[in-house]
């Protein structure tokens, strides 16, 4: 295919492109495997985050999308299906076994000499073989295991400036996991089971190697159509980890992505930016149908911060480390998105012995409207994730704001 001459596309577009391909607008998915399998299969991955104060983060990410769904489903898939598979993409993630190929270039490079900390891991690594074949031996004979199974065979410890130094096996499970010879098999409540990732994952899995340079294209082009619109560095970002630089050229000299001149009322955004072909007619839809939800911090819309200023004028930042009295808007926030706006913010937990969702605060952006509609679209936002989450109940321990008050009650 010939490439195409560079498209002009509005920031406007781009966002509601952005809205659309993150499965955030139009009719939701179905509830169900094959229904949270179509929504993985747009956004790539799931992050995967241990806080736990409404729901863990990539359940909301799903419920945003969705809507409740039996979260029975979700383990299903993962442990009896294993049609996902814990493992590294933008961040630790569910991600698919049918991408499997296109993780082994990580499992296959890691650790690398390039930076100081592979080549401390490899020289790591040199230094105590005996826990690693006490780690695999053990994983063959009576795996799956939780971290506590394993004895320490180290001879030299693992040191670092951070939490893992000190914790011998857990590092050696950790490199394990990330060269794909283990995987984490279960979860017995917080902790992972492992195993050996030749028996555990189905027969299946794609597992013929594949060029590099396949591996970066195929990946590219799915870190792209996941963002809409994007350029280089956040296609570089947003999936698996890979050097996307020379695939782009390639990809646009073949017309399979198109070079897009992004403007803000008229003025050119700076920077090169691109769209995936099959995306191109989705800039101009013939109808818009926007949802009203709630996202998690984590969230793939969201979670390049810089990106989400840009597109949406929202400046978001976690602030679970900031201390309580220096904190704007709260410990664990979950943005509002209103068609294709981030119109407030609302502070939530899960009180679960009360069986009780608390909001802790509403904060509506300066220019968000405040009318009657769009305060009721928050309201059943917030009542369809108490329903997620199991609450009977959604109580205010205080407003943070009037604009939307007496509609939410």
């Amino acid at each position: 295919m010939p490439p195409r001459t560079e498209l002009t596309v509005s920031l406007d577009a781009a966002r509601r492109l952005a809205v659309a391909r993150q499965r955030l607008s139009g009719p939701r998915p179905l509830p169900d495997r094959e229904g949270m399998l179509d929504v993985v299969r747009d956004l790539r991955y799931l992050q995967i985050d241990p806080i736990n104060v409404v729901a863990r983060s990539h359940a909301l990410v799903l419920w945003s999308r969705l809507g409740p769904y039996p979260p029975l489903e979700l383990e299903s898939l993962r442990w009896e299906d294993r049609a996902v598979f814990e493992y590294w993409a933008h961040g630790a993630s569910l991600v698919l076994t049918e991408d499997y190929q296109l993780h082994r270039l990580r499992m296959r490079r890691y650790p690398t000499d390039r930076l100081a900390h592979g080549r401390r891991t490899r020289a790591w690594l040199e230094a105590n073989p005996g826990l690693r074949r006490h780690v695999l031996a053990r994983l063959r004979r009576d795996g799956p295991l939780q971290l506590q199974d394993f004895g320490d065979r180290t001879v030299t410890g693992w040191t670092s400036g951070g939490w893992s130094s000190g914790r011998n096996v857990e590092r050696m499970l950790d490199v394990l996991w990330t060269q794909g010879t283990v995987v984490v098999a279960g979860r017995a409540g917080p902790f992972r089971l492992w195993d050996l990732a030749e028996r555990w994952f189905p027969e299946w899995t794609p597992r013929r190697g594949l060029p590099e340079r396949e591996i970066v294209r195929r990946a590219a082009q799915h870190s792209l159509r996941a963002l809409g619109v994007a350029s280089p560095t956040q296609i570089q970002n947003h999936f698996t980890l890979a050097v996307y630089a020379g695939a782009l050229g390639e990809l646009a000299t073949k017309g399979t992505i198109v070079p897009v001149r992004l403007t803000d009322q008229g003025a050119r955004v700076p920077g090169s930016w691109f769209v995936h072909e099959d995306d191109v007619d989705l800039l101009a839809p013939d109808r818009w149908e926007g949802r009203t939800t709630l996202l998690s911090p984590f969230d793939n819309l969201i979670i390049d911060r810089k990106r989400t200023e840009l597109l949406f004028g929202f400046r978001f930042r976690m602030e679970i480390y900031v201390p309580q009295h220096l904190r704007q808007h709260g410990y664990y926030v979950l943005p509002v998105l209103h068609g294709d706006r981030l119109i407030g913010r609302i502070d939530p937990r899960m009180d679960r012995g009360r069986g009780e969702l608390v909001v802790n605060a509403v904060h509506v952006e300066p220019d968000s409207p405040t009318d009657r509609a769009t305060a009721r679209a928050v309201r059943d936002a917030l009542a369809d994730l108490a329903a997620f989450v199991g609450a009977t109940r959604i109580s205010f321990a205080k407003r943070g704001t009037e604009r939307w008050s007496r509609w939410l009650g």
